[in-house]
C-alpha cells in the first residue's frame, strides 16, 4: 500500500520498480542526513511546509512547490507541523536529464493531482493507463517553472558553524558587523567569503534567508503580524512590502 505510517520502515531501493510513490501524514519529522543511492526523488507537501538542507544549500517547500532531488545528493528533510508528505522515486533510467539537478518547481493543479494519483498507486509494475498518466506527469514537470527558493550556503567552516546555530535555534542572521564579531573576522573578509562561496553579498544572502524563513513561518500557520515580528520587521506593512518586492506577490496572494 502506498500510504504509510510514520512508524513504517521504507527504503525505495528495496523495490525493483521504475516508479514508486508514497504518501503519509507526518508531524515533527526529521529524516537526518541521508542518501537515496539508486533512485531520484520528487518531494512535495500538499499541506504544511518542509525544510530541506543539503551539504551546501537550504530551501523551503511550501504547498505550491515541489523539489527534484538527483541521485546521490545527501539531504535532510524536517518540519515541525503536520505535513501531508508525498514522495516519488524514479530509477535513473527514467528521464535522467530532467532529474539530474536539484531544483524547486512551481506546481499547478494538474501536476498536483497527478502526484496524488502516483503516490497512491500500489507498489507493482505499471499498467497501460498508469503509463499514460505518467507521460502527462512528465510533460507537466518539463513545463513547470523553476523558483528561486534555494539558498546557497558558504563552505567556510566558521560560517557553517554559526549558520547551523541560527537554524537549530530559529535565530535571525545578524547584521554584518555582529556576524564579523561572532566569527572573529573582519567585515571585509566575511563579505568576500559570502560573495565567493554563495554568489551573493551577505546583505542579499540575509534578505533571501528572511524570505525563505517567512515562507516557512506562514506555511506553518503564522499570520503576517506574527511573521513580521519573528523576523524583526518594523511593521506589518514593511514586511508585506519586502515580501512583494522579493516575490512579486503579497503574502496572501502567494499562498493562494
Amino acid at each position: 500500500m502506498a500510504f504509510i505510517s510514520s512508524e513504517t520502515v521504507f527504503n525505495p531501493d528495496d523495490f525493483n520498480l521504475d516508479v514508486i510513490g508514497i504518501a503519509s501524514d507526518l508531524v515533527l519529522h526529521d529524516s537526518g542526513d541521508h542518501l537515496h543511492h539508486t533512485k531520484a526523488q520528487i518531494l512535495y507537501a500538499p499541506s504544511g511546509c518542509m525544510t530541506v538542507h543539503t551539504a551546501n544549500q537550504y530551501l523551503v517547500l511550501p504547498p505550491s512547490r515541489l523539489l527534484c532531488i538527483p541521485v546521490g545528493v545527501q539531504h535532510r528533510v524536517y518540519f515541525r507541523n503536520v505535513v501531508a508528505y508525498r514522495s516519488i522515486y524514479f530509477k535513473t533510467s527514467c528521464r535522467p536529464k530532467l532529474l539530474s539537478t536539484l531544483k524547486v518547481l512551481t506546481i499547478n493543479p494538474l501536476l498536483r493531482e497527478l502526484i496524488e494519483r502516483i503516490c497512491h498507486w500500489e507498489w507493482e509494475d505499471l499498467d497501460t493507463p498508469q503509463q499514460s498518466l505518467l507521460a502527462v506527469f512528465w510533460d507537466e514537470l518539463i513545463q513547470a517553472s523553476q523558483n528561486n527558493l534555494i539558498l546557497p550556503l558558504p563552505t567556510d567552516f566558521r560560517l557553517q558553524k554559526v549558520i547551523s546555530l541560527w537554524s537549530d535555534n530559529d535565530q535571525l542572521p545578524p547584521y554584518l558587523k555582529e556576524l564579523a564579531h561572532q566569527v572573529g573576522a573582519s567585515e571585509k573578509t566575511i563579505s568576500r567569503i559570502f560573495k565567493k562561496e554563495t554568489g551573493l553579498s551577505y546583505q542579499d544572502w540575509r534578505l533571501q534567508w528572511r524570505l525563505q524563513r517567512s515562507i516557512e513561518l506562514m506555511a506553518e500557520g503564522n499570520n503576517v503580524g506574527e511573521t513580521a515580528t519573528e523576523l524583526a520587521f518594523s511593521s506589518d506593512s514593511a514586511f508585506i512590502d519586502f515580501f512583494k518586492k522579493q516575490t512579486g506577490l503579497t503574502p496572501t496572494h502567494y499562498f493562494k
